[in-house]
């Protein structure tokens, strides 16, 4: 069995979302998976919030022999435990959670106000 590290679409028409799993090679791209390693939303603004890995497993996976995709190869050694733009990353999910704190309050105050009443 030849184990592949690739992505696996989720999402919907126009709003891809993927998972980066660990798969026998012979499977359909959206088919049972051995074991889910992170994520990839090519959506976010920032691009380097878009992947989110677990390093630990895909370093046991490379470890054991599994191949990587193209795209993930890149993405591996990126933001791997090992990766080039770790800080980067660190900084953008930082700014990226700042900003959702941000526009959070503003919904929650507007959803606060009391409606007029009609008479």
């Amino acid at each position: 069995m030849s184990v592949r590290i690739r992505m696996k679409k989720f999402g919907r028409k126009h709003r891809p979302f993927f998972r980066i799993v660990a798969v026998d090679g012979r499977r359909p791209r959206d088919g049972r998976v051995l074991e889910e390693l992170g994520t990839y939303d090519p959506l976010v603004p920032e691009t380097d919030a878009r992947a989110l890995l677990n390093g630990d497993r895909i370093a046991y996976w490379l470890g054991v022999g599994a191949q990587p995709s193209d795209k993930c190869a890149v993405l591996i050694k990126k933001y791997g435990a090992n990766g080039t733009s770790l800080e980067a990353q660190k900084a953008a999910l930082e700014r990226l959670a700042q900003s959702r704190r941000r526009v959070a309050p503003v919904a929650k105050e507007e959803a606060a106000a009391p409606a007029p009443a009609a008479e």
